[in-house]
């Protein structure tokens, strides 16, 4: 008959368990780190897409005389791609 299994050392156990704490510590650090980053790039893509767009439609109306028909247009497309860029980022990040 085979002898039992001898208990396990509390300080070996313990050590495992403080282990596992710091790799899940570590991991809810990065995952606020990435969430942080998204959180400060966000608002530069939504304005840089706009302005982006927007300066172009200013350029385009001053070389062909118009009225701030390009601007407005090429502002809102700024918007579009850049709502929808977003939506990706956060699809990704899920």
């Amino acid at each position: 008959m085979p002898s039992p299994a001898p208990p396990p050392d509390s300080s070996e156990s313990a050590s495992t368990r403080d282990r596992e704490k710091d790799g899940s510590r570590a991991a809810r650090a990065r995952k606020a780190a990435r969430q942080f980053a998204l959180a400060m790039d966000l608002p530069f893509l939504l304005v840089g897409g706009v302005l982006a767009g927007g300066l172009l439609g200013y350029l385009l109306d001053r070389w062909w005389h118009t009225k701030p028909v390009f601007m407005i247009l090429l502002g809102a497309a700024g918007f579009a791609i850049s709502v929808r860029d977003l939506l990706r980022r956060l699809q990704k990040e899920e």
